[in-house]
């Protein structure tokens, strides 16, 4: 698949910016992770993942976890879990209707830093990879397609004040979010999985 297609080249023309587009593409865009993208990815909290219905309604969802809850299991596969949530399943539920997706993995600390993934995912029960990710109800495995950094300079610095009790964490007690006690909630919420 083209990294552009028409509305992006005729907005590139109207700017004077197709061929800094076709270097960009040239220079940085690849398909598959390196090294250097395998570490930036392991050393995030969380990133932000789009889908699209079948009809190609949008979503965006943020996913996060301690660092290493995402990972580049090898040159063309990443993969992440999924969570105990609100129990809606917007993301994962878009991929099985709709497998392409779109990463966004940010830096805020430190020096500011982005990487998008563009690519094709699938979600996954009983998959032996299962067992390196502590909570994981599920995972998704991501198939890359178009590994592109962006420029950092709009991106503001913050600094982690706490990470979330919420995380699965091993040896550690799950912490239920209030919410699901609310008594608008509390009749309808599922057992956690074990």
């Amino acid at each position: 698949m083209a990294m552009y297609h028409q509305s992006n080249r005729d907005l590139q023309d109207a700017f004077g910016s197709r061929a800094l587009a076709d270097r960009l593409v040239e220079r940085l865009r690849r398909s598959a992770f390196t090294d250097d993208d395998a570490a930036f990815i392991a050393s995030l909290r969380f990133f932000f993942l789009a889908t699209a219905t079948a009809e190609g309604h949008p979503d965006c969802s943020f996913k996060g976890g301690d660092p290493g809850f995402v990972r580049v299991v090898a040159p063309n596969l990443l993969v992440f879990p999924d969570y105990d949530g609100n129990g809606m399943f917007k993301s994962l539920g878009n991929i099985r209707a709709n497998p392409r997706v779109g990463l966004l993995f940010i830096a805020m600390e430190d020096k500011p830093k982005r990487l998008r993934v563009n690519g094709t995912a699938e979600v996954v029960r009983d998959d032996p990879l299962m067992a390196r990710f502590e909570g994981a109800q599920l995972l998704v495995k991501v198939t890359p397609e178009d590994i592109f950094p962006n420029c950092p300079r709009n991106i503001p610095r913050y600094a982690l004040q706490e990470a979330s009790a919420y995380i699965p964490r091993s040896g550690e007690a799950r912490v239920e979010p209030a919410w699901k006690k609310f008594d608008m909630f509390a009749d309808v919420v599922p057992p956690r999985r074990a």
